[in-house]
């Protein structure tokens, strides 16, 4: 017989109300928090996927919805409101008294690189970090990636329009790049590779990556 679990729990930031979502690791060891882009919510691939893969490995994944989000509005706030809803949340997922790994896609990365070390986070996990916006190179974030001070993966589509993984500049960072792939794991159907195959290499990835954390 399984136990009841309460699938999220409501956090009051100084945004507004932000929502998380637990995904409990076996015998977990760590938690990994995710939040998400600034165009949609916790329901992206790469989250899911992710969320479903890691307890077996004793990760708990918890997936944090934005107030703005969870308020229902269509556009996301600026960084600094992001950054500030994200470190409201920050006691409730360091709460298990495990190490916690700060992570995002899109947006939700940028928000984990800028704040994980002041916040005390152990590592930081991107996905699909967004070098620069579409067709604007010069408008590079790579400060944002180099500085987080912390043991950092970037999971990068190879068609990701935000920033390839040959734009990246050299960095105290590691790579997975999923080929293929576009700013949401997206694949063309002409793409030699499956759909689930690319979402496995992001799994396997963050998996072999998360586990050389221990």
């Amino acid at each position: 017989m399984t136990k009841d679990v309460t699938p999220y729990e409501t956090v009051s930031t100084d945004a507004g109300e932000a929502r998380v979502t637990w995904h409990e690791g076996t015998r977990p060891w760590a938690v990994l928090a995710l939040g998400h882009g600034a165009g949609g919510g916790v329901g992206a691939r790469d989250l899911q996927a992710l969320a479903g893969a890691l307890p077996a490995h004793g990760v708990t994944v918890a997936l944090v919805e934005q107030p703005w989000r969870v308020a229902g509005k269509k556009v996301a706030p600026a960084p600094k409101t992001l950054d500030t809803g994200w470190r409201g949340v920050w006691p409730a997922l360091a709460g298990p008294g495990l190490p916690v790994i700060a992570g995002g896609r899109s947006a939700g990365a940028r928000v984990a690189c800028r704040t994980g070390r002041e916040l005390g986070a152990t590592a930081v996990l991107a996905l699909s970090f967004p070098l620069h916006p579409p067709g604007r190179p010069e408008r590079s974030r790579a400060d944002e990636l180099l500085g987080t001070g912390l043991p950092t993966l970037v999971v990068q589509g190879g068609n990701d329009p935000f920033g390839r993984p040959e734009e990246y500049p050299d960095g105290p960072y590691e790579l997975v790049e999923i080929p293929y792939g576009d700013h949401g794991f997206a694949l063309p159907k002409r793409a030699p590779l499956g759909q689930e195959e690319a979402l496995a290499l992001l799994v396997d990835g963050v998996t072999g990556w998360i586990s050389g954390l221990r």
